[in-house]
């Protein structure tokens, strides 16, 4: 097994579920099963998730569900989007009890499993499932609970493999982050797997690519609720310029290069500190995807820091707990989020700022991790090969 595909994934946590398979197991079985569609890359971009009904000027129910940990911008871009849309009642929701880690931040979900349970008895209306660790069987539990009360189910990025394990996916189109895929072939053969797609939505169920494709996804999902205009004014807040499906996975894949790079960066054990300065009402995306792109280089601890020491709320609502500033450790790099780019060009600026202080190699891998079409796997590029 290839520890570098598993270390680019979407959720590192995700590694024990493609472990257990051996290489010449995991290729013998990817060989001998049937190709699967692909998208084009000029395919639809409209998300058409069947809903279940409910009483006219009712916003749905929007639940986005972790258990313990899960990858950061999976549940935080969602969340984000879709309550500063306003086009939903948006809940975070824990598993277990305490709080959240996503990634390097920590959130303070609205509420537990149970608490959901007992506010919403009917349900959610959709269920967003990010990335999560590998022992999940809670999580799993409360899903097939949630699908039995008739919710939609979105999964971003590698949350796919739980719609997958609960049978949300036989007989449907699904997509995921492209370093997943062979695993994906192999264990859910009862699934179309598409390429080349940030997101498709079969029934009532939808799934996205890898990291990157959360805020397309989020935006495709407010546009189906709230309609055109609610959709490009909540892009234009967050410096968007649109929401497409279209996406060439096939430009993402590890070169040798990317290998010696990624040798080189892990024996560095993460030995410099970034910190991120947020304040009450910045934007919980830009936060997500800032945080992401530079926890991505392997080089990295990013450490969320504020003036006390008291929980954050950001724009949509959605509470953080960040690190005192003035006990925090002196960081390498100190970043203020209102100052940095905005969402829609969050990882672009980041990655280019990456390859200026380390190397385009450092960005490179980074890239390949939220499967963003940056430098040397940007469509312009290969069309002019």
């Amino acid at each position: 097994m290839d520890f570098l595909i598993l270390d680019l994934r979407c959720s590192m946590t995700l590694a024990n579920f493609l472990r257990f398979v051996g290489a010449a197991a995991l290729a013998a079985a990817t060989s001998a099963l049937p190709v699967h569609a692909s998208t084009p890359a000029d395919g639809p971009d409209a998300l058409d998730l069947h809903l279940r009904e409910r009483p006219a000027g009712v916003l749905p129910v929007v639940a986005v569900v972790g258990d313990g940990e899960v990858v950061l911008s999976d549940f935080v871009v969602p969340y984000g989007v879709l309550a500063q849309s306003h086009a939903a009642k948006v809940v975070a929701v824990n598993v277990a009890e305490g709080p959240l880690r996503a990634g390097d931040v920590t959130v303070l979900p609205d509420m537990t499993a149970a608490d959901f349970d007992r506010v919403y008895p009917q349900g959610a209306d959709i269920v967003i499932v990010p990335a999560t660790v590998d022992k999940h069987d809670a999580e799993l539990a409360w899903l097939r609970a949630q699908r039995a009360h008739g919710a939609a189910l979105v999964s971003i990025c590698d949350g796919v493999t739980l719609l997958a394990e609960i049978g949300a996916l036989d007989g449907r189109r699904a997509t995921g982050h492209w370093a997943s895929r062979p695993g994906r072939l192999g264990h859910f053969p009862q699934v179309t797997w598409l390429e080349n797609t940030r997101y498709v939505a079969d029934g009532d169920v939808a799934s996205s690519a890898g990291v990157s494709a959360s805020l397309p996804i989020s935006l495709a999902l407010v546009q189906h609720l709230a309609g055109a205009q609610a959709t490009a004014d909540t892009a234009a807040r967050l410096g968007v310029d649109g929401w497409s499906a279209r996406h060439d996975s096939r430009v993402f894949h590890v070169t040798l290069a990317d290998k010696r790079v990624h040798v080189f960066n892990m024996a560095l054990k993460r030995n410099q500190v970034v910190a991120l300065r947020v304040h009450d009402g910045d934007d919980e995306v830009a936060l997500a995807l800032h945080a992401e792109a530079w926890s991505r280089t392997m080089r990295n601890d990013v450490r969320i820091v504020a003036e006390g020491s008291g929980p954050v709320t950001l724009r949509g609502g959605l509470r953080v707990q960040p690190e005192a500033a003035a006990a925090s450790k002196k960081p390498d790099i100190e970043l203020t989020l209102a100052q940095q780019a905005p969402a829609g060009s969050a990882l672009g600026s980041d990655l280019d700022a990456i390859a200026r202080r380390y190397n385009t190699g450092t960005a490179r891998l980074a890239a390949l991790g939220m499967e963003y079409p940056w430098g040397d796997l940007a469509p312009a590029r290969h069309a002019a090969r």
